[in-house]
């Protein structure tokens, strides 16, 4: 494909991931995954370029843009090779007129712009939540005492973290086949290490979704114990059993929730959990590194949805804890209305709760809690807060 056909395709791509942001449709990789099905023309080298040009816009652009064409348009204004490309030729797309105005560039939509400087994230803190991502992986040590791949560099602090160049294809490594590895950004490695779940322990995971934390907590407690693994989107709960199965973890059962009916299904344990964890659902703010179109749905009344929810979850997960038992509160979001204001308003509600040192690597003290965050750590973005009841 000549360099203009790539640019094309990319605006293509690109109406359908406005469109799929504007609906609440599919996201970016599902879209361009079928679309690079029903174009094979495209070889591996193109397929790459276009990608590449995908995400430039989309982190390009801090608001929704008005099309594909207006992103692309916004690249090109800092990319001549983009722009050389808008000469109509072949496959091209047709050369820019004298007053077609190119997409505003912006790191975040101007409506959160504010939100994010008063939870304590200036320009350079949110540019960096748009950085891409590296690739991170956990040793499993239910399978492996040791783990050697050419390339990977130690994450300090963590022993069972390695830091892997993005484009690896991970799930081709033997170790990935085996289950000596697991997928698992440094920041949710944290998160599970903050839970300080021990062998013979009783866990809830209560937001499990594929459970990725599942599989870490099954690890930390060396196989050892319970965990209920919870969640209200049966897909994304499906995926577990057969991770667990090539993890090796056997302490784990799963169990389908119905939506606002979560307290009554989990009846039984009431009063007896040990730990906890409620990653519940957020903005993702911390997430845009791989995700920077999640940016383009959030709106400040799925915000307003999104911590109502968090609250609503926080009360059941109470309910759950045996007395002198740990919740871990979690928010893969660096906006405080779901992170350090949440925790507070938690202990409000719940008189004798107090917080519990987050025993981590590293973290800033941030409210009841600790923030990761790209910028500072080269993590994702969490917030995290260990909370005790009395």
């Amino acid at each position: 494909m000549t360099p203009g056909a790539r640019v094309q395709s990319a605006i293509e791509i690109l109406d359908l991931v406005i469109g799929a942001a504007r609906s609440g449709g599919a996201a970016a990789d599902t879209i361009l995954a079928r679309w690079f099905a029903g174009h094979r023309f495209a070889g591996s080298k193109d397929r790459r370029a276009i990608r590449e040009l995908v995400y430039a816009a989309i982190r390009r652009c801090g608001e929704v843009p008005a099309s594909g064409r207006a992103a692309m348009l916004a690249v090109a204004e800092v990319d001549p090779g983009v722009a050389a490309a808008f000469d109509g030729s072949g496959y091209g797309p047709p050369p820019i007129g004298a007053n077609e105005q190119a997409a505003v560039a912006g790191a975040v939509p101007a409506w959160l712009a504010d939100a994010l400087v008063k939870s304590g994230l200036d320009q350079s803190a949110q540019a960096a939540l748009l950085d891409r991502a590296p690739l991170d992986i956990r040793i499993n040590r239910l399978r492996v005492a040791e783990v050697v791949i050419e390339g990977a560099e130690p994450i300090d602090g963590l022993p069972d973290a390695l830091r892997l160049s993005p484009d690896t294809q991970v799930e081709r490594l033997p170790e990935y086949e085996t289950g000596a590895i697991e997928v698992q950004d440094a920041g949710s490695q944290i998160v599970a290490i903050a839970c300080g779940a021990k062998p013979g322990d009783r866990v809830v995971d209560l937001c499990a979704g594929a459970g990725g934390k599942t599989l870490a907590l099954a690890a930390a407690m060396g196989n050892d114990g319970t965990i209920l693994a919870a969640d209200t989107d049966r897909a994304r709960l499906q995926r577990l059993p057969p991770r667990a199965e090539r993890a090796g973890v056997t302490i784990a059962e799963t169990r389908l929730l119905d939506p606002n009916r979560e307290a009554a299904a989990l009846e039984d344990w009431r009063g007896t959990a040990d730990v906890v964890l409620v990653d519940a659902p957020c903005s993702g703010t911390g997430t845009w590194r791989r995700n920077p179109e999640a940016r383009w749905r959030l709106t400040p009344e799925r915000l307003a949805r999104l911590t109502d929810t968090q609250a609503r979850l926080l009360d059941i997960a109470a309910d759950l804890v045996r007395p002198g038992g740990r919740l871990i509160h979690v928010v893969c979001s660096l906006l405080d209305a779901e992170g350090r204001d949440q925790a507070a308003a938690f202990v409000q509600r719940h008189p004798g709760w107090t917080n519990a040192p987050v025993e981590v690597p590293f973290g800033t003290p941030h409210g009841l809690g600790i923030r990761l965050d790209p910028a500072h750590h080269r993590t994702d973005g969490f917030f995290v807060a260990a909370l005790t009841k009395p």
